[in-house]
């Protein structure tokens, strides 16, 4: 029966596949960008390639087929719904509960549809000092999947979207404007920061060590202008060694930050060595306080944990967009030279989960925290934003990633506290994202 079942799927995806135009597997693959890698993308050929990608990563099934019942409706071939015993009616009951499709990705393939070939013309003319001058237009689509990888348009900034939309079609607006109430992306009228913010002063002498470090996440830093230094397959006792010899080392006077970043597995407060052996996270950070090591007093000090907290598993909670509100509070700094801190002031926490459940990687692009890490960072860092603006994004990144199942979830978790805003300097070079080596 087991056999009989695959053979029937396999035929369902292939009548499908034969009655899909190229246009039709244009949108697919757009629609999909966000769940394929853009690599295996770029070798799609066919719907059928498209589908192979989607089963091999467990998001379609012959027991679960509604992703692309949800993407044949998205591109209006509502006919071959029939061929998995959907229909558009009963795809849209259960769009709510169980669609894949991100808002983002849906408001931009709107928009798609939507610009005609004289907008594209213009539009192209009012980018054109942005785009590639040997760069050759096909589609809308093709436009918009250059400016994402540009960094020019992102699911937290449409503005260039926004500003040429304005120029050439305002009623594109409409569209643009809906994802935007939705994701709470309007300017708030509660400043955050205010006039007396302060920063710390940084440049590029920064001490960083890590733990089972990963090669994106070392282009990464490096990018940023870290002294990188890696320490793989460290026992526990390796562990506390090396963090009293780092508690010790003189050259900190010369530096104006501390990075630390492990990989590992981990329970509740705390990491494996690689003898399986627990050292507590505390234990760790508490060899940089102000009493322990004078000399990075006042200077922040940045933990990245990923590792599990636990074993429980969080499952998805589905909500309303509509109906979430951004619920913002003032904040107030001051700080005066002649003051003390605290002993613990200025660290930063980031957790790749929260305490008592598991962290999740994906088998070929590794852990969903870190992808997110260096993902926000090399998209944020250019913009001048500040360490905790860049971990909510990584936060709302990770949190909206599911297992293939769509029974599993991750929520990231950063304690803090630092007395003023981390603000990485913008790196001269483009990030590794966009260089040739890629990750």
């Amino acid at each position: 029966m087991g056999d009989y079942i695959r053979l029937k799927f396999q035929q369902q995806l292939f009548l499908i596949s034969e009655n899909l135009v190229t246009e039709d597997v244009a949108a697919l693959k757009f629609l999909c960008s966000d769940l394929l890698h853009i690599r295996k993308l770029e070798g799609v050929r066919s719907a059928a390639d498209i589908f192979e990608l989607l089963v091999h990563q467990d998001y379609l099934s012959a027991e679960d087929t509604f992703l692309l019942a949800e993407l044949l409706y998205r591109i209006k071939c509502h006919a071959l719904l029939e061929k998995l015993g959907y229909s558009k009616k009963k795809v849209q009951e259960h769009l709510h509960e169980r669609g894949r499709v991100s808002p983002y990705r849906q408001m931009l393939y709107e928009l798609s549809e939507n610009i005609t070939n004289e907008m594209l013309k213009e539009i192209i003319f009012l980018l054109q000092n942005r785009l590639p001058k040997r760069w050759t237009t096909l589609s809308a689509l093709d436009l918009l999947t250059l400016l994402e990888k540009q960094s020019l348009l992102t699911e937290e900034n449409v503005e260039v979207l926004e500003e040429v939309c304005k120029t050439v079609s305002p009623d594109l607006l409409e569209t643009i404007n809906c994802y935007k109430k939705a994701k709470g992306l309007f300017p708030s009228k509660i400043s955050l920061h205010g006039d007396s913010t302060k920063c710390f002063s940084l440049d590029l002498n920064f001490s960083f060590i890590c733990h089972l470090f990963t090669e994106q996440l070392e282009r990464v830093f490096r990018w940023l202008g870290l002294d990188v230094r890696t320490y793989p397959d460290l026992t526990s006792g390796d562990i506390i060694n090396l963090m009293q010899t780092w508690q010790q080392m003189q050259d900190h006077k010369d530096r104006n930050c501390f990075i630390c970043c492990i990989l590992s597995h981990g329970e509740s407060g705390a990491i494996y060595g690689t003898d399986e052996e627990l050292v507590s996270i505390r234990t760790i950070m508490s060899h940089f306080t102000a009493k322990q090591c004078p000399q990075l007093a006042a200077k922040p000090k940045l933990f990245f944990i990923q590792a599990c907290q636990g074993k429980n598993i969080q499952c998805p909670v589905y909500v309303d967009a509509a109906q979430q509100t951004l619920d913002l509070s003032s904040m107030q700094e001051s700080f005066s030279l002649f003051e003390s801190i605290p002993e613990e002031a200025d660290f930063l926490l980031g957790m790749a989960t929260v305490d008592g459940f598991v962290s999740f990687r994906h088998i070929e692009e590794g852990s969903w925290y870190i992808q997110a890490l260096c993902s926000k960072l090399q998209l944020l860092v250019p913009r001048g934003e500040d360490i905790l603006s860049i971990l909510t994004e990584v936060n709302e990144d990770v949190a909206r990633r599911v297992s293939p199942s769509g029974t599993k979830k991750q929520m990231p978790q950063p304690a803090y506290t630092l007395r003023r805003k981390f603000i990485f300097p913008i790196p001269a070079d483009p990030p590794p994202s966009e260089q040739h080596q890629g990750f």
